[in-house]
């Protein structure tokens, strides 16, 4: 059997954790990559454990640099990258008419562009070895909008256009590039929202219920296994039916 590697950008917490666990447990090694190493070698910690085989390296993917050291050392451990989830992501919310030029490009560097580079840096490797899976967590305001979050919004739609792009230029190659669009997850990052706005964005779920990290992950396990490979250039939607 052919053992692949998956890479996991933002993998030290939440949905990133979930997905690298699941890739773990379908059978690949996996890269647990965040700008917080401590955390990410206790992840890998608790996949090794459980008989999986995981690496923990610390990456900032609002540098370029720090992405091709990051992919480099995995190469280095773990051999080519067969699947990379690009997951990792910031927020600075505020009104479009007072956000701070950091804090748009701040976003915009992280969220975007460091998806970007992730790819470039493992693309090679995959062209060569004719098999790859690239694999975008964008979201539902990247399809739908949301006050508040131009710079997010923006950055999350920007991934839907370069998951198409890519699938394109790299189809060829027996690579796919897919998205998926997590709806509102219980996450560290959710958590800070008031109960009023919780109870309010419940109303709009007809599942009438939240996600959790592992709906996400069960998403993005199948989009990076065999029984996707007639599938590339689509945005999977795992959101309670709160767009459709």
């Amino acid at each position: 059997m052919i053992v692949r590697t998956a890479f996991v950008t933002g993998a030290s917490r939440g949905i990133g954790q979930a997905c690298a666990e699941a890739l773990a447990a379908s059978g690949a090694r996996v890269v647990v990559a965040a700008r917080t190493i401590d955390r990410c070698e206790e992840v890998a910690a608790g996949i090794r454990s459980k008989g999986g085989q995981a690496l923990a390296v610390a990456i900032d993917l609002s540098s370029k640099e720090s992405i091709v050291q990051a992919v480099a050392q995995a190469s280095k451990n773990f051999g080519h990258i067969h699947i990379l989830i690009n997951n990792a992501g910031i927020t600075k919310d505020g009104l479009a008419v007072r956000m701070k030029t950091e804090d748009w490009q701040s976003v915009i560097d992280t969220n975007l562009s460091g998806s970007f580079y992730a790819s470039q840096a493992v693309m090679q490797g995959m062209m060569k070895e004719r098999w790859g899976r690239i694999i975008n967590i964008t979201s539902v305001v990247g399809q739908m909008g949301n006050a508040g979050q131009a710079n997010y919004v923006a950055a999350k739609a920007g991934l839907i256009g370069l998951t198409k792009s890519l699938a394109r230029e790299l189809s060829s190659r027996n690579i796919t590039v897919n998205a998926v669009a997590p709806g509102f997850i219980a996450t560290d990052m959710t958590a800070v929202l008031s109960d009023e706005f919780k109870q309010r964005m419940l109303t709009n779920i007809p599942l009438a219920r939240f996600g959790a990290s592992e709906d996400i992950a069960a998403a993005v396990a199948f989009l990076a296994s065999e029984g996707a490979s007639y599938i590339t250039g689509h945005v999977l939607d795992v959101n309670g039916g709160l767009y459709m």
